[in-house]
């Protein structure tokens, strides 16, 4: 009896062995993961964190899980989150993303609103055209108004093609630049269109005012950044979320995605954004109001 109580013991400390050892190669995966790509992952700080994380014995997969979500807070900043298995099948299991919708007013004037969105490559194309489509050529539109307020991000391609005929359309049409701690991606509008999988459209010259308030994010600023530093473009509203930088998904042992924050948004004007709001030329309450008053003063 007392040789099988022993047995038991030992197995069951092997057992815990084993379970730590798999909860700290979680935690090993992706330190290494942040340490490589992450864009804060360098200095001091970071140090501390790294060594902590790797020095960390975590009893559990949900302790390891909270030892790398701190880690992430100091390679990806704000931006960075752990997403569990569920919420990523929720997500990608979704079909109900809110539809964009345009409207043209009296006077020529569209009215574009561009909601968030992360449904799958058809409903892109779908999301896109919803907008292109409204915008026929036989419309005179004499100005745009792009609704950007609570667009808290997604995937920025489909959101750009909707309104690419705003922007402008000569060879060189680099409108957005992503900064990584190792180098520099240019973001093409030809790439962007050929992602969204839509056709180039005929550009649309005319003013356009830009609306945002703090739920505008990731994607909704990067969506704003685009028209950042061209002529006849005005932004009503109040300062954005803070979170115009590039988040790069890695799935992990447990079904779980970390997002990490890569890179930072840059503008066409040098200027480089990531957690710091992005103010409106014009702060107000009323920005529709405000923005079509504009418009038809042009």
């Amino acid at each position: 009896m007392n040789n099988f109580k022993y047995f038991i013991l030992v197995l069951a400390a092997l057992m815990a062995t084993a379970c730590t050892d798999s909860n700290k190669a979680y935690v090993r995966k992706a330190v290494r993961i942040m340490d490589k790509e992450g864009l804060f992952a360098q200095g001091q700080q970071w140090d501390t964190a790294k060594a902590e994380a790797l020095g960390a014995k975590p009893a559990s997969l949900e302790a390891a899980r909270d030892v790398v979500a701190a880690a992430l807070k100091i390679a990806g900043g704000k931006h960075s989150f752990l997403q569990d298995a569920e919420t990523v099948a929720e997500n990608a299991a979704a079909d109900d993303w809110p539809a964009p919708s345009a409207s043209i007013e009296a006077d020529g004037i569209a009215i574009v609103k561009l909601p968030p969105f992360s449904g799958n490559s058809a409903e892109g194309v779908k999301y896109a055209n919803a907008i292109l489509d409204a915008l026929s050529d036989d419309i005179q539109v004499s100005g745009a108004v792009i609704d950007l307020r609570d667009n808290r991000g997604g995937n920025m391609y489909p959101m750009i093609a909707a309104i690419h005929r705003f922007l402008p359309d000569n060879e060189d049409d680099e409108i957005l630049r992503f900064r990584t701690r190792k180098r520099t991606q240019w973001v093409m509008l030809e790439n962007v269109l050929q992602i969204a999988g839509v056709q180039r459209q005929p550009r649309i010259e005319c003013p356009v005012a830009i609306l945002t308030n703090e739920w505008t994010g990731s994607s909704g600023e990067a969506v704003l950044l685009c028209f950042r530093g061209l002529d006849n473009v005005r932004v009503f509203g109040s300062p954005t979320a803070g979170y115009a930088s590039s988040n790069q998904p890695f799935t992990m042992s447990d079904g779980a995605t970390m997002w990490l924050t890569t890179g930072c948004d840059v503008a066409r004007t040098g200027e480089a954004f990531c957690d710091d709001p992005i103010n409106p030329d014009v702060n107000t309450k009323a920005p529709l109001e405000d923005a079509l008053e504009w418009l038809r003063s042009q």
